[in-house]
């Protein structure tokens, strides 16, 4: 494996963890928070945090669950085809993927940069959305990096045989 792709598995391990350490930080605050309201104190901003950290959640999750094949697929017929057509179905689904969420990303970027430079906060905390978005493009970019991974594996099983 290339130092490249090494790289890429060593970022998205990372990703791994920071998602799961944002799933377990939405937990806590929201229970913190319920707590808090039973007392009559609540956290100030948790809905806000926690929507953050579950957009994070997701947005890191996505390149691993792609990576280990763990997005649903409809698969009942493709099975029963031969190796070959199935890999030439995958590599046809990735390329639509790749196309797609490409410009997922460089839209998620533009509109990142367009909130960095109008300035606008979230409501009650003020925290500066955009970089949230920015990490999101971050993850998705991963992601595509991931897909175009998988294709290019299945181009060169079909070159094998």
């Amino acid at each position: 494996m290339s130092a490249f792709w090494q790289t890429i598995e060593w970022v998205l391990d990372k990703l791994k963890i920071i998602g799961a350490a944002c799933l377990v930080g939405m937990t806590f605050l929201t229970c913190a928070d319920i707590v808090g309201r039973l007392f009559g104190h609540p956290i100030f901003g948790s809905v806000e945090i926690v929507g953050f950290m579950a957009t994070l959640a997701v947005a890191m999750a996505l390149p691993y669950t792609e990576k280990i094949k763990g997005h649903v697929g409809v698969e009942i017929l493709v099975r029963l085809l031969s190796e070959r057509t199935q890999a030439i179905i995958d590599i046809c689904a990735g390329i639509l993927s790749l196309a797609l969420f490409s410009l997922v990303t460089w839209r998620m970027t533009l509109y990142a940069h367009t909130m960095q430079k109008s300035g606008e906060v979230s409501m009650n905390l003020e925290l500066p959305e955009y970089m949230i978005i920015y990490i999101t493009a971050f993850c998705f970019l991963i992601f595509v990096l991931i897909i175009f991974q998988g294709i290019s594996n299945n181009i060169r099983m079909l070159k094998d045989k």
